[in-house]
């Protein structure tokens, strides 16, 4: 008995030292794997993040070798900010940013989820349906930009041409201060993106069951979707929220290719401006601050929505403790 009980404490002390071999095999397999995006990690994000860092505390022109300065850029934008004496175009591009953010970000939501709930429905030839709605998403920036630019012509127009017809003047959207910022919202909400496959997603996982406990209820079509759709799609709103946001303060590519910032910098967004704080006045330490000054901001107000989620995001099955 003695003998046996010894020889199964020797197979055991075999059998874990063969598990420990395999166990450390697979995880030095699972990091060369890896290796390749890590490697690309470093190399082309978190290195020039950190690079990036050090350049915002220096006086640097890309002709020239950086030169530390300190906290003195980031002091400069802070005064920038409460000079209400002449245009500073860091703080006319934080508030055209926050503006266009503010109202951009639930239009967006709602016109994305009221195409997924179009094409929720089950109609025939709903996948090419589908397919055509998702398609403006895929165009190139630079055609979207030369179609619109025609369409938005002042004279000559599409817009401008059925304006004609009616017996309007001619307006001059993307040339005007007070309509530019609010033509470039409109514009945005051109086509459909991924924000409504996850609306359609999230559509298409409510259990039907809830929908048929309402209906015994007596529930209308808006209450059904006020009741039920909108708690079960909360975590796609969650989601969706935190993502275009942190897009919309990251505007670019319609500024600079409308209106190049104008009129009158009405249209001139925070990351146009770093773009030409940079470039254009080969100012990188003051860019490279303002850069992590967005950040901040974006980590801000994600922690904002990440805090508030508790109080409206529901999860299927999840219990609240009180």
């Amino acid at each position: 008995m003695f003998e046996l009980g010894t020889s199964i404490k020797k197979i055991k002390k075999r059998g874990g030292r063969k598990l420990g071999k395999q166990a450390l095999r697979e995880e030095r397999q699972f990091y060369l794997f890896i290796m390749p995006w890590l490697i690309g990690f470093f190399l082309w994000h978190a290195g020039p993040m950190l690079y990036s860092l050090y350049i915002s505390f220096t006086k640097w022109q890309i002709l020239s070798a950086p030169i530390w300065i300190g906290l003195d850029n980031y002091k400069t934008l802070w005064r920038d900010i409460f000079n209400p004496s002449r245009l500073v175009l860091f703080r006319q591009s934080l508030i055209v940013t926050t503006i266009f953010t503010v109202l951009m970000v639930p239009l967006r939501m709602i016109v994305d989820l009221g195409g997924a709930i179009l094409l929720n429905q089950k109609i025939k030839a709903m996948p090419f349906f589908r397919a055509v709605f998702y398609s403006p998403t895929i165009v190139p920036a630079i055609a979207s930009a030369m179609v619109w630019s025609w369409i938005m012509q002042s004279n000559g127009g599409l817009i401008s041409l059925l304006l004609n017809k009616l017996g309007l003047p001619n307006q001059t959207w993307l040339y005007d201060q007070d309509t530019a910022l609010f033509t470039l919202v409109g514009m945005s909400l051109w086509g459909f993106g991924s924000q409504m496959l996850f609306f359609l997603a999230g559509l298409q996982s409510v259990p039907p069951h809830l929908y048929e406990a309402a209906e015994i209820d007596g529930a209308t079509a808006w209450q059904r979707f006020w009741y039920v759709t909108l708690p079960m799609l909360s975590p796609v709103i969650y989601y969706n929220l935190i993502t275009s946001m942190m897009g919309a303060f990251q505007v670019f590519d319609s500024a600079f290719l409308y209106t190049g910032g104008g009129p009158n910098y009405a249209t001139h967004f925070y990351v146009l401006n770093v773009y030409n704080t940079g470039w254009r006045d080969q100012n990188f330490g003051l860019a490279s601050a303002m850069a992590w000054i967005l950040l901040g901001i974006i980590l801000l107000m994600t922690l904002l929505v990440v805090r508030s989620s508790a109080a409206w995001v529901y999860y299927e099955g999840e219990v609240k403790r009180s």
